[in-house]
């Protein structure tokens, strides 16, 4: 999932350097939200992991 928000920031980038502000908004955000949703399921994971007796590391 932070590989599709990575590939969606990089077309932000693009399209905002072509002059594409529309299309450049809505990448962003999409990459935004992938990200926060990468983040939640890494964080719901450690915690899963750590409740089954494994390493916090």
């Amino acid at each position: 999932m932070l590989r599709w928000a990575l590939i969606f920031f990089i077309l932000a980038l693009v399209a905002a350097l072509f002059g594409f502000g529309g299309i450049a908004g809505a990448a962003a955000g999409i990459a935004k939200i992938l990200f926060f949703i990468f983040l939640v399921l890494l964080v719901v994971s450690a915690i899963v992991h750590v409740a089954k007796g494994g390493s916090p590391v």
